[in-house]
């Protein structure tokens, strides 16, 4: 099966078994900043998983919207685009695919600086660390990348050096549902595929709010899951982008992703 046969698995069925793995994971009691880290700079990585990364992944910054970003993809040039995807040898590689939601919150935050700059900046998600590395870029005082993968984790900090950043800290730890953190923003993208995993998201963004006055920020390309759920209705649209040709063919025909802010009305406030 071709690596487009296996992004169809993951665009579908497998989001489903990795949203119970978002459900299952519980967070430590505190989410806060520096206690929560996996990763931070001068940490160092596997050999053997960096190695493997960086052999069987492509270094592109095309076909995106943001030619800006360096990031390491699955793309039709790599192995594993046509071998059987049980030949991989680590979890399934969201983190490798760069997602509608995503390309249309990092592309709004290098467009308006202004949204991050010296603020702490929550990517929940990260998958390869794109947004995250808009954040950086655009200023933000403090960025902690969020994701459950550790080899989304390896390859964030592969990303940072293609971008001459130094690496920001990265958890692998599902912090949905544990203690709301104090952060200024949260950023998501991509992440409303399963109802139950939305709604233990759309519960903790409440709290985070209510808590915090956090804002929040999700991108997301219009997929039904997303525009069926009950935080629709919770939504005001920021901005659209029309996606580039090469993404809406990964993306089986997706024209465009949408950035919106989620602002929950005071009925909705978490008891």
């Amino acid at each position: 099966m071709a690596f487009r046969g296996w992004k169809w698995l993951l665009l579908l069925g497998r989001q489903s078994s990795l949203a119970r793995v978002w459900r299952s994971r519980r967070g430590a009691p505190s989410v806060r900043w520096k206690r929560c880290c996996h990763w931070s700079a001068g940490k160092s990585l596997d050999p053997e998983v960096r190695a493997f990364l960086e052999e069987n992944t492509e270094v592109t910054n095309s076909g995106h919207l943001t030619p800006e970003i360096r990031l390491r993809l699955l793309t039709p040039r790599c192995r594993f685009w046509r071998e059987k995807p049980d030949l991989w040898p680590y979890g399934d590689p969201f983190w490798a695919i760069y997602w509608p939601g995503g390309q249309a919150l990092s592309r709004y935050i290098l467009d308006n600086p202004r949204v991050v700059k010296g603020r702490s900046v929550l990517d929940l998600g990260s998958g390869c660390g794109a947004t995250a590395i808009a954040a950086v870029m655009s200023g933000a005082s403090q960025v902690l990348a969020n994701d459950i993968d550790p080899i989304a984790g390896v390859a964030m900090i592969l990303n940072c050096e293609l971008n001459h950043l130094n690496p920001f800290p990265i958890t692998i730890k599902n912090i949905i549902n544990s203690e709301a953190g104090n952060w200024d923003l949260i950023v998501l993208g991509d992440m409303f595929y399963d109802e139950q995993l939305a709604d233990g998201l759309h519960h903790w963004l409440q709290k985070c709010i209510r808590i915090h006055q956090t804002q929040v920020l999700i991108g997301d390309p219009g997929r039904h899951q997303f525009l069926s759920h009950s935080i629709h209705s919770q939504l005001h649209k920021v901005i659209e982008y029309s996606l580039p040709e090469y993404t809406r063919q990964e993306n089986y025909g997706l024209t465009s992703s949408i950035v919106w802010s989620y602002q929950p009305s005071n009925s909705l406030e978490d008891s």
